[in-house]
């Protein structure tokens, strides 16, 4: 009875660990593509260029590439100031995307980050996660 309890408790040990792994760059760059179809292909275009003087490019610039937590906070909040991108200015406004889960957010974004030419690390729901709190308590305070 002791070994089957023992090897119960290692197969369930194995699962509980293997649920809370990180899914394989490729599940997340396929469930991203998804998204970045359905939300994103219209104003940057299927191959990341964007829209001249409009929207901006999403290939080989640090907006995409660098500070995560202002990439989640754009999508969360949207963008409606001009944004100056390898000396061209972009003036179309983005609307805010805080409809989207916080695992679309970090799938489209991982995306971004490695589609296009781009190569950086993914983001991650739990970045996702701390980016909204953030923001949420922003928001907040500022009804009071």
């Amino acid at each position: 009875m002791k070994i089957v309890g023992v090897s119960f408790s290692i197969v369930f040990a194995c699962v509980m660990f293997m649920s809370f792994q990180q899914p394989s760059q490729k599940v997340i760059m396929d469930r991203g593509k998804i998204v970045y179809e359905k939300n994103c292909l219209s104003c940057h275009q299927a191959d990341g260029s964007g829209v001249p003087r409009m929207n901006p490019p999403l290939r080989k610039t640090s907006w995409v590439t660098g500070d995560k937590q202002r990439l989640i906070t754009i999508i969360l909040k949207g963008m409606d100031e001009p944004l100056e991108i390898n000396g061209e200015d972009f003036y179309n406004v983005m609307a805010p995307h805080d409809f989207l889960k916080d695992q679309e957010i970090a799938d489209v974004l991982s995306y971004v980050r490695n589609s296009f030419g781009n190569k950086s690390s993914i983001v991650n729901v739990t970045e996702v996660r701390a980016v909204r709190a953030v923001r949420a308590k922003l928001l907040a305070k500022n009804k009071k």
